[in-house]
Parts: structure tokens; C-alpha cells; sequence
């Protein structure tokens, strides 16, 4: 089949043209060429595809029914391959990110927003999760890539670091005195915390630090999503830990103020992650290129 496949296309357009010289035009052949590669089909098929005339050449009645399945098989095969030239082009198809909603919310939002203004045929889908889920809608294939808090400590899972952001602690106007001098952890300790959940990478990462140094968190609030994080702290129910990236508005208006302390929690990164030795597909590579271009 694979090699009568050039033979059936010069076979259909024949048959279209219903001339060999029309058909030799067409192809950028010579007519010697087409009927030679007519000839070979017809011997390979056993069967006479044409009549000879003075005037070209007409389809027989097993020609007309070979002729008939051809054209739309070539027909098939062209939609086939304009859409490969639509997927390359990034005209259509589907990418799938893992996020959850504080990355979402406060760093992914304008990059799909410029993704999808340049490629908007390609469907975007968002899957909302922490970083252990996320990793595991990549490994079984229900995401493509996931933007997460890092590190991941995952070996199946890869990782590119694209924004580096600084966990601070802030509090409200009730609290604004403790913000006039770096305070110690031991000071710290003595005030009421509000953290996220237990199984928040973020809280996860601080935590770990302040056990280094010795401390031991226990928050009043633990809660499940970061909106709710900056309105306890908004209104004085506590002290909590944000991201600084993340709320420059908050503590720019004057609606939180940040606590120094004397020694700052490292920095860490925000990242993208995939599948380890398998590869992206055209769109999110673009996308990951998009992130790291803007």
C-alpha cells in the first residue's frame, strides 16, 4: 500500500483531469512519466483503469470505482495534514496546567491572558490543586504541566524555576507596633499565627525553616486558601506568613504592614513542572517559552 500510495495519487489526478498531459502540468512531470506510472498500477492492480481516446482519457467502470475510493481517501489524507499544519501552527488543540489558586490568581492570570490572545484556538484547562495533587495529574497524564511552590521532591517530576518569591510575615493595624524594629523567632512565637493548611507547600517550607532555628509553629488559624490568609490578618486576628510578591498591594495601601525579623526566611521559587523524559507538546512548550520570555 505505503508504495502504490504516489501511484494512486498520480491515479486521482488523472482521473480528475481526465488527460495525461493535464495531469504531467499538474504533478511537474512529464507526460511520459504519468502514463508509465499509470501503466505500472494498472499491471500491479491486474485491472485496465482507462480508455485510450483521441480526446484523453476515460475512467473504465473499475476505474471510476478504484477512482471513487482514492478521492477520498487523498481527500482525507490532505484535511489530515492540513490539520498537523494547524496543530504546528498552534491554530487549535488543548493545554492542561495543574495550579492551584494563590500562583493562579496572583502570577499565571496574564500569562494565559497573552497566551490565549496570540493562540486563541488552543482550549485552555485549568486543574486546581496543591503541589502533591498537581504532580500527580502530571504523572497520570491529566495535566500537561503544573506551576507549583518549590522545591518538588519528586524524581519523576522536573522542574523549571521561573519567579523567585520571599515568605514574610505581615500583620494588621492592631499589631503595627511590633513592625517599628526586627523582632526575634522567640517573639514570634508569643503571637498569634495563622497559616495556611498543613499541606500547603508554602506553610510546609517555613515550617521546616523555623524547626531548623528551633521553633515549633502552632497557629490559631490554619486556613485554605490565601484570600482568607490576608482578611484574618486584615481585620487583627493574628500575625500570618504571605508571599511578598504576591501582596505588594495589601502592604503598599497600608492594609497590611510587613514584620522584620531579625533574620529573613531564604528566598525560594515558583516553578514550572512536567513529566520527566517525556515530551511536551508543541503548545506547552510555547507556553513554557512564553513565561520565560515575558
Amino acid at each position: 500500500m505505503i508504495g502504490k500510495l504516489d501511484l494512486y495519487r498520480i491515479f486521482n489526478i488523472v482521473g480528475r483531469n481526465k488527460s495525461f498531459s493535464k495531469a504531467a502540468q499538474e504533478l511537474y512531470m512529464t507526460q511520459s512519466a504519468v502514463s508509465q506510472s499509470i501503466s505500472k498500477l494498472e499491471n500491479e492492480l491486474d485491472i485496465q483503469l482507462f480508455y485510450r481516446t483521441s480526446k484523453g482519457v476515460e475512467l473504465t467502470n473499475e476505474g471510476s470505482l478504484l477512482y471513487e475510493h482514492v478521492n477520498s481517501a487523498i481527500g482525507m489524507i490532505n484535511v489530515a495534514e492540513d490539520k498537523l499544519l494547524e496543530f504546528k501552527q498552534l491554530k487549535f488543540g488543548e493545554l492542561r496546567i495543574g495550579v492551584g489558586d494563590t500562583i493562579s490568581r496572583y502570577f499565571l492570570l496574564p500569562y494565559l491572558e497573552e497566551f490565549h490572545l496570540r493562540y486563541p484556538g488552543i482550549k485552555l484547562t485549568i486543574l486546581n490543586g496543591t503541589t502533591t495533587e498537581i504532580c500527580a495529574l502530571i504523572k497520570t497524564g491529566k495535566a500537561d504541566l503544573g506551576l507549583c511552590n518549590l522545591p518538588i521532591q519528586d524524581e519523576n517530576i522536573q522542574t523549571i524555576p521561573c519567579k523567585e518569591i520571599q515568605d514574610i510575615f505581615v500583620c494588621g493595624e492592631k499589631y503595627k507596633r511590633i513592625t517599628k524594629k526586627p523582632i526575634s523567632f522567640e517573639y514570634l512565637m508569643k503571637m498569634p499565627l495563622i497559616f495556611l493548611e498543613k499541606k500547603s507547600n508554602s506553610r510546609i517550607f517555613v515550617e521546616n525553616f523555623l524547626k531548623k532555628k528551633g521553633f515549633q509553629v502552632s497557629p490559631v488559624f490554619e486556613l485554605g486558601s490565601y484570600d482568607l490568609l490576608i482578611e484574618f490578618t486584615r481585620i487583627n486576628l493574628g500575625i500570618s506568613c504571605i508571599i511578598k510578591e504576591f501582596s505588594k498591594d495589601y502592604i503598599e495601601k497600608g492594609y497590611l504592614y510587613e514584620v522584620l525579623l531579625e533574620e529573613e526566611i531564604p528566598k525560594r521559587s515558583i516553578g514550572i513542572c512536567y513529566l520527566k523524559n517525556v515530551s511536551l507538546s508543541r503548545a506547552a512548550k510555547r507556553f513554557v517559552e512564553r513565561i520565560n520570555y515575558i
